[in-house]
C-alpha cells in the first residue's frame, strides 16, 4: 500500500483524538502499531489490513470515554471506519477485512476475532495495557478521571468504574491481571508472561511500601 494513503489516514483520524485521555492517544495508536507489525512479521500476517485496522481500531473512544462506557468504541468504530476507508476509496472487500479487525479487538458481546490479523490487533491492543507502559497508563487514567492515587484494601465488589475508586491498582486487579491468558498468538503470551511478571511484582512492592514494610 502507498504510503500516501497511510500519510493521508492519518490525517483523517487525528482529530478523532485530539482531547482524548492519554491511554487511548495516538501515541498508544504508535505504540500498538509498532508491536501489531512485530508479531505481524512472525505470523505471516497480511502487514496492509494489520496497520489500517491498528491506526483505525480507537476513532470511538474518545466518544465511549464521554459517554462513561455506555456506548461501545468497537462498534461505533467499525460505522466510523467504514465512512473514512470509502472515503479514501480502500477496497470494498478489505473494508471488511479491516472492520472484523476493529470489531473484534474488545472481544466483546462474543466477537471472537478469527482472522489473523484480528487475533495480531487484539494481543497488541492488550499487550500495550499491561507491563510498565500499563502501569503508567493506568496511573494516568486515575488521575485522569479524579480517582484516588492508591487504596490497597480495596474491595472491587463495592467499586464502579470512572470512580474515585477506580484506581490504577483497581484496573489490575479487575481486568489487567487477566489479560496474559486472553493472547491468540504464541508470541503475544510469551510477551504477556514477561509483562503480567512485571506488573505483579510492582503492585506487591507498592503495598508493602504503603504498609511501611519496605
Amino acid at each position: 500500500m502507498k504510503e500516501e494513503f497511510f500519510n493521508k489516514l492519518r490525517e483523517k483520524i487525528f482529530p478523532y483524538f485530539e482531547g482524548t485521555n492519554p491511554c487511548h492517544d495516538m501515541d498508544h495508536i504508535d505504540r500498538v502499531l509498532s508491536l501489531a507489525l512485530t508479531i505481524g512479521e512472525k505470523e505471516n500476517a497480511d502487514l496492509e489490513i494489520l496497520k489500517v485496522a491498528v491506526l483505525l481500531h480507537d476513532i470511538a473512544r474518545k466518544e465511549q470515554d464521554e459517554f462513561k462506557g455506555e456506548i461501545c468504541h468497537a462498534e461505533r468504530g467499525c460505522e466510523l471506519a467504514r465512512e473514512i476507508l470509502k472515503e479514501l476509496g480502500y477496497s470494498g472487500g478489505k473494508i471488511e477485512k479491516v472492520i472484523h479487525c476493529i470489531k473484534t479487538h474488545r472481544f466483546k458481546n462474543g466477537d471472537v476475532p478469527k482472522s489473523i490479523e484480528a487475533k495480531i490487533l487484539y494481543d497488541a491492543d492488550k499487550l500495550d495495557s499491561i507491563g510498565g507502559i500499563g502501569i503508567l497508563r493506568v496511573a494516568s487514567f486515575s488521575g485522569y478521571i479524579g480517582s484516588v492515587v492508591h487504596n490497597p484494601s480495596v474491595d472491587i465488589e463495592k467499586t464502579k468504574a470512572y470512580s474515585k475508586d477506580d484506581s490504577a491498582y483497581r484496573e489490575f486487579l479487575v481486568k489487567l491481571v487477566r489479560v496474559k491468558d486472553k493472547m491468540f498468538t504464541d508470541e503475544g503470551k510469551r510477551i504477556a508472561k514477561g509483562r503480567h511478571k512485571f506488573m505483579a511484582e510492582f503492585f506487591d512492592r507498592l503495598n508493602k511500601e504503603v504498609k511501611g514494610e519496605l
